[in-house]
């Protein structure tokens, strides 16, 4: 029964991956069409300018299936997956994402519950562990461009710095930064450089990079150049001043996360602890640990260590996390 399954289910995944490839790849010969059509009515032959076509071509699209994107655009979850993946820089679609998440958790739970004497309690586990990987890469992916970006943006600032000292404007000194920077301090300043150019007021472009990158920084920089602007100043010194601020809010942040190293630590510990343990108890006596899964009495011991290690992982968590 179980090669049996294993090949049904492998034969229903190839078709449906065969039919998100067929629809991709009309997407995609469509979108040839397109851009050759913009070709020839601007009469344009280089890589630039080409560049410039398919940066005013904003893709929304949620999933290369039709009826898939349809059912995404009409709930909340599609944008907030679409908006995830454009934070993390990925190149996934929603959809595309939420079928890697359903194949790794139908994949892995079958074969937990083929593999231990069908445990429904540690199928689901193993499926929502796998299921759940490719939002938790994607958060990670996210965190770490959102890292990268913070640590960027006080020499961003300071290039604006000496921009405006040397007599550019703001909007100049923000295509310096988009030109000079690297990813993803440059191609953020680059959308909000080239949005304020396509005809939007500097606070809408402003905000619009706030929204791709909700860093509080990133406030402290909007809030001094909306005041900036609102009461007149000297933009450069204010400029200035943020960078200082943020590179000492920075250091102040480094300085607690190396307090706070050993709790994280302890926290760690003692939640992958009792994994840990568990799973080397069960190839050293398989007998005596499947009790837990097999009686009713050790499932309900499971579901309350679980919840317990959840509750206590969360408490150490916000208690480490400090904001500054």
């Amino acid at each position: 029964m179980g090669p049996i399954m294993i090949v049904v289910f492998l034969g229903v995944f190839a078709f449906v991956a065969l039919l998100m490839v067929a629809s991709g790849a009309g997407a995609a010969e469509q979108a040839k069409h397109v851009l050759a059509s913009l070709d020839s009515a601007l009469a344009t032959e280089s890589a630039e300018a080409r560049d410039q076509i398919l940066n005013l071509r904003k893709s929304d699209s949620f999933s290369a299936i039709p009826w898939l994107n349809l059912r995404l655009r009409k709930l909340q979850l599609g944008p907030l997956l679409h908006n995830l993946l454009s934070q993390a820089n990925l190149k996934w679609t929603a959809g595309g994402m939420l079928a890697m998440s359903a194949v790794g958790f139908i994949f892995s739970a079958y074969l937990v519950y083929w593999y231990f004497g069908r445990s429904i309690l540690l199928a689901l586990i193993a499926g929502l562990l796998l299921g759940f990987a490719p939002l938790g890469w994607a958060l990670h992916k996210r965190s770490k461009r959102f890292n990268k970006f913070q640590e960027g943006l006080p020499e961003a600032l300071d290039l604006m710095v000496s921009a405006l000292r040397a007599g550019h404007s703001l909007i100049a000194a923000m295509g310096l930064v988009a030109r000079e920077c690297s990813d993803p301090v440059g191609p953020e300043f680059k959308a909000c450089f080239e949005e304020q150019n396509y005809g939007l007021e500097l606070k809408t472009a402003i905000d619009n990079m706030i929204n791709r990158v909700p860093l509080q920084d990133l406030r402290i920089v909007s809030t001094a150049i909306m005041i900036q602007k609102e009461s007149g100043g000297n933009l450069a010194e204010v400029l200035d001043k943020t960078a200082h601020v943020i590179r000492e809010r920075f250091r102040l942040k480094r300085q607690v996360g190396v307090h706070t190293a050993q709790g994280r630590l302890t926290g760690w510990v003692l939640t992958l602890l009792p994994i840990v343990l568990g799973v080397a108890l069960y190839f050293v006596n398989p007998t005596m640990m499947s009790i837990l899964w097999t009686n009713p009495i050790g499932i309900k011991l499971l579901w309350i260590a679980s919840i317990m290690i959840v509750i206590g992982g969360l408490i150490i968590r916000k208690i480490v996390n400090i904001d500054i």
